[in-house]
Order: C-alpha cells, then sequence, then structure tokens
C-alpha cells in the first residue's frame, strides 16, 4: 500500500493536471461535449499505454543500453527538480508552453491527445524516471509481483484522476480563475523539486553502496 500510495502521488504531482489544464481547454475550445469528453479520453489512454510500456519493458531497456538503476535514479532525480523549479517559478510559460496557439491539432501532429496532452504533457522524462525509480524498487523487494500490482493500480488511479480534472475542466477553471491555477501549480512545482531531490539522493546513496564506497542503508 505504502509503495501504491508513493507511486500515485509522485505521479500525480509530475503529470499536474493544473498544468495539463491550460492546454486541454485550448485543443477543446471549439469542440461539442462529445468530442471533448473523447478528447480526455484518448490523451489518458495513450499515456496510460505508454507508463504501462515503460513499466515492463523499460527494466530491459536499461539492460539493452547498459545503464544501472541507480544512474537512472539520479538522473530522473534531477529531471524532476528541474520541472519542479520551472512548475514554481513560471507556471504560466510552462503549463501553455507546449500547445501552439494557431494549431488545433490539424497539422503536423495529427492527434492532439497524443501530441502534446499525453506526451510529453502527461507522459514526459518525468514520469519515465518515477516509473523506472519505482521498478528498481519492486526490483529490491521480497514481494515483487504484489508490488508490479500495486504499481500498476497507482498508474490507472493516476490516469483516473487526471481524466476526471481534465472533465471537469472547465467549472474547474472557473471556480479556481486563473490565479488559482497559477497558485496551485507552484505548489505542486515545490513538491514536485523535493522529490526529485529525494530521488537523486537515494540513487546517490545505491549508486556508492554498489561500488562499496559506504555502508549506508
Amino acid at each position: 500500500m505504502a509503495l501504491f500510495l508513493a507511486t500515485f502521488t509522485t505521479l500525480l504531482a509530475i503529470i499536474n493536471p493544473f498544468e495539463a489544464l491550460p492546454v486541454y481547454l485550448g485543443f477543446a475550445e471549439h469542440m461539442d461535449d462529445k468530442a471533448r469528453h473523447s478528447l480526455a479520453v484518448r490523451s489518458c489512454l495513450y499515456a496510460l499505454m505508454l507508463m504501462f510500456f515503460f513499466l515492463i519493458f523499460g527494466t530491459l531497456l536499461l539492460k539493452v543500453f547498459g545503464v544501472p538503476l541507480a544512474m537512472v535514479r539520479i538522473a530522473g532525480g534531477i529531471i524532476l527538480t528541474r520541472l519542479g523549479f520551472q512548475l514554481f517559478s513560471a507556471p504560466s510559460s510552462v503549463a501553455g508552453g507546449p500547445a501552439p496557439s494557431g494549431d488545433k491539432g490539424n497539422g503536423a501532429n495529427g492527434d492532439p491527445a497524443f501530441v502534446p496532452l499525453s506526451m510529453p504533457i502527461m507522459f514526459g522524462p518525468g514520469a519515465m524516471a518515477t516509473i523506472l525509480g519505482m521498478t528498481s524498487q519492486v526490483k529490491h523487494s521480497a514481494t515483487e509481483i504484489e508490488g508490479f500490482v500495486m504499481v500498476s493500480a497507482a498508474l490507472v488511479a493516476t490516469m483516473a484522476t487526471t481524466w476526471l480534472f481534465l472533465a471537469g475542466g472547465k467549472r474547474l477553471q472557473k471556480r479556481l480563475g486563473a490565479r488559482g491555477i497559477d497558485a496551485a501549480t507552484r505548489i505542486v512545482g515545490f513538491f514536485v523539486a523535493s522529490m526529485g531531490i529525494g530521488m537523486a539522493f537515494d540513487g546517490v546513496i545505491e549508486a556508492l553502496q554498489m561500488h562499496g564506497m559506504t555502508d549506508l542503508h
């Protein structure tokens, strides 16, 4: 259960529905209710499929390229820290950046549910690093199968929560307003940066232990 909660809260903070919401509303602005609902569902499903791909094959890819999981945790922590500082210091530009103002998904990108909503907004470097980091924890635990089940459940719960945010996007935007979303994004950015520093620190300790340079546990 602790693994489920850790994965769910970390991924939800990284994905940050408040960041995806303005981009989603920009693409859905001239859509009817059915098309808007379809856009939210497709974007969350695409992101979920990418997450499961990395959950299943991520460790294999690391072995192919010869990258230790400790190094992934360090790199992932640095990426999360950088992302957190970006969200904290400039949430407006971060939230609205990925969506081209004049493109509603009919250009080279094709379906906006995949690019940019699913990737890179919902499934970006931070989510990749988090999933690989959680995979390393599962690999080192005595209950590996139960761990993968909990992480899988956390992925589904994260994307279901994100879909709820998108589905009620217009109502949420009216209630919170621009300043409310801005404040929430800053708060989320602070915690993402904190989690990134913690992940990088754990990766450093794991790397030192792997090379026999410390007895810390």
